[in-house]
């Protein structure tokens, strides 16, 4: 009977090496390329109280060859190192393979934040670049979450004012 044993032990350990190494190799094929998120534009809200509200849109390329589908996306947009605004939306859709998508995202910029950033404002315009830092996620379940970021500079308009 022990021998037996040992005669069924190695074919046991090459059946688990084979279906690690298998399902690794799944794993490998569910790997993406980086969605491209950038701006595409702000349009103003009606605001309430203190607070600013702006219709941010995304322009989202897929560059993969299997459609990416999200059920919900949350955006923040940092200005010159700092939090300015953020925003959520149960919005769904699909971005198609090797396409792209402008997705619609209600934004909040509170007070606070405005004004933290007008107070910055002289500055970055004295240098004539404003940084940018914008990241989130398309929610698509477990394993279909994206998460996106993009970084640049904005550059300033020269005004006389504003150390043009």
């Amino acid at each position: 009977m022990p021998r037996a044993l040992f005669r069924i032990a190695p074919v046991r350990a090459m059946l688990l090496l084979f279906a690690a190494v298998f399902a690794l190799g799944g794993c490998a094929g569910l790997t993406r390329e980086p969605v491209s998120v950038t701006v595409a534009g702000l349009d103003p809200l009606a605001g309430q109280g203190l607070e600013m509200r702006f219709s941010l849109k995304l322009r989202v390329q897929n560059p993969n060859d299997t459609p990416i589908a999200y059920d919900g996306i949350s955006v923040a947009l940092d200005l010159n190192g700092t939090p300015f605004a953020s925003g959520v939306s149960d919005r769904s859709g699909v971005v198609p393979r090797f396409g792209e998508a402008v997705i619609d995202v209600p934004v909040s910029v509170s007070a606070f934040a405005a004004a933290r950033q007008a107070w910055n404002l002289p500055g970055a315009a004295a240098s004539g670049e404003l940084p940018y830092a914008l990241r989130g996620r398309l929610a698509g379940g477990v394993l279909g979450t994206v998460r996106f970021s993009d970084a640049g500079t904005l550059r300033m308009p020269a005004t006389p004012g504003w150390g043009g």
